[in-house]
């Protein structure tokens, strides 16, 4: 099967008819991994149609709402609405913080956050640190970003392809050289300039990351308002990048390797 990634959440917490909050679905033979799962996922993975019964990995790269709010609704799913009996464990991955948050999510809302009827695993991994699955079948590289103590970009290794995701971050140098050559870069692009926000990107720093990066495709997710999504990749190449920009749209698919929109 041909790797790909497809927008499930390309939003904020700002409510919006169009854009849930953030998630971004990576399929590659047996492995479906998410990429944070904001409110909305679960439900956006079935509007795209997408098989969120068969979700096996799960990558947080902070503990705001709007990037770890539907995990509680993805587990209640998977125990009562899977179309058939699930054995498969679920991994989540997380920076430091994850298994405390697990703990105060089970006593809001039960037992089934350790406990749904199949394993579910919550493994934290140091901000600058990697992980890997048994089989081979996935490399989760971490770096730490400059929005909470806690939060990371995430390098998704695939065996030949890749994927860059930096969650939520400021500005940060070193995510240039952690990114280098990736397939598909997503990048948050939340504010126009000049950016107020400490912890978010704009046009202009994306443009700098990614001309550190040099990605095949650059994605822009996670815009705020009054960012208008067509003209934020003119916004990013008037600020001095020059290789292919997307704005993201929920729903949209990328397929890995050869870094085209299908």
């Amino acid at each position: 099967m041909t790797a790909s990634l497809t927008v499930i959440g390309s939003g904020t917490l700002v409510p919006s008819p169009d854009r849930a909050c953030a998630c971004h679905l990576v399929e590659r033979d047996d492995l479906t991994l998410l990429l944070d799962a904001g409110p909305g996922a679960v439900h956006g993975l079935a509007r795209q149609g997408k098989p969120w019964w068969r979700v096996n990995h799960l990558v947080i790269t902070h503990y705001h709402t709007d990037h770890f709010g539907d995990l509680p609704h993805l587990l209640f799913a998977l125990k009562w609405a899977a179309p058939s009996t699930r054995t498969e464990p679920l991994r989540i991955v997380g920076p430091p913080g994850l298994r405390s948050r697990a703990e105060a999510l089970r006593a809001a809302h039960g037992d089934f956050i350790f406990e749904p009827g199949f394993t579910v695993t919550y493994e934290e991994i140091a901000r600058d640190g990697t992980w890997a699955d048994s089989h081979g079948s996935v490399e989760l590289r971490f770096h730490p970003t400059p929005h909470t103590a806690s939060s990371v970009a995430v390098r998704v290794e695939l065996g030949g392809c890749s994927v860059g995701y930096t969650g939520d971050t400021g500005p940060e140098p070193a995510l240039g050289g952690f990114f280098r050559g990736v397939d598909i870069l997503v990048s948050e692009c939340s504010h126009p300039d000049p950016c107020e926000a400490a912890g978010h990107l704009s046009p202009v720093s994306v443009a700098e990351l990614a001309r550190r990066a040099r990605p095949a495709t650059l994605v822009l997710t996670h815009l705020y308002p009054p960012l208008e999504a067509d003209s934020v990749p003119s916004l990013v190449g008037d600020a001095g990048y020059t290789g292919r920009v997307v704005c993201a749209r929920d729903g949209q698919r990328f397929t890995l390797g050869k870094a085209s929109q299908c």
